[in-house]
C-alpha cells in the first residue's frame, strides 16, 4: 500500500529511466517511455510476461492476466499436479487501457488503440482502434473517435487546478439550463 501511495506521489516526476526502474523492480521487464499507470493496477503473478511500448496510460483497476487459472480442473482430473498454462501480452505505442478493464493472456493491443472502462480483451486489438465491453468489440477507428470527439476538446492540459475548474464550471453549469 505504502509503495501505491508513494508511486502516485512521485509518478509524474520520474525520469524515464527511474520509470524503467519502477516497473522492472515489479517483475516487468519490457517497458517503453513516456508511460503513465495509475493507483490500483494489477500486473498479477508474471508481470515479466507483459511488454508495454511508448506513450502508454494505464488507468485505476485495470488487471493483467498473464495465465489461466482453469487449467486448475484439468490437474485434478488428469492427475496433472504440476502443469499451468500462461501467455504474453504486448501493449503497443500511444494506447490508453480504461479504468478497471481486465488483459486476458495471448493477447496482443496494437498501436493508437483506446481500451474502455470496463472492457475484458480476449482477443488482439489491431491498430487505430477503439474497443469496450465484454468481451471488448471495435466500435469505432481512430478517426472516427477523432471526428466524434473534435468540437468538444478543451485545452485544459497546462491550466493549473482552479483555473480548469473555474473554465469547466462555467462551461457545463453557468449555460443556461432547459
Amino acid at each position: 500500500m505504502l509503495i501505491k501511495i508513494l508511486y502516485n506521489l512521485i509518478n509524474p516526476f520520474l525520469s524515464p529511466e527511474n520509470r524503467a526502474r519502477f516497473l522492472k523492480k515489479r517483475g516487468i521487464l519490457n517497458c517503453g517511455n513516456n508511460w503513465s499507470i495509475f493507483k490500483d493496477v494489477g500486473f498479477r503473478s508474471e508481470p515479466y510476461l507483459i511488454i508495454m511500448g511508448d506513450n502508454v496510460k494505464i488507468t485505476n483497476g485495470v488487471r493483467f492476466v498473464t495465465h489461466d487459472g482453469g487449467v486448475h480442473v484439468i490437474r485434478n482430473k488428469y492427475n496433472m499436479h504440476n502443469i499451468d498454462k500462461f501467455g504474453t501480452i504486448v501493449i503497443g505505442n500511444n494506447v490508453f487501457i480504461g479504468i478497471n478493464s481486465i488483459i486476458m493472456p495471448n493477447v496482443v493491443i496494437g498501436d493508437n488503440v483506446v481500451i474502455g472502462a470496463g472492457s475484458i480483451v480476449t482477443r488482439d486489438i489491431p491498430n487505430n482502434t477503439i474497443v469496450c465491453g465484454f468481451p471488448a468489440k471495435e466500435v469505432k477507428n481512430i478517426e472516427e473517435y477523432y471526428v466524434s470527439i473534435k468540437d468538444d476538446l478543451d485545452n485544459t492540459k497546462m491550466m493549473y487546478n482552479a483555473e480548469k475548474k473555474r473554465y469547466l464550471t462555467d462551461k457545463y453549469f453557468n449555460k443556461k439550463i432547459l
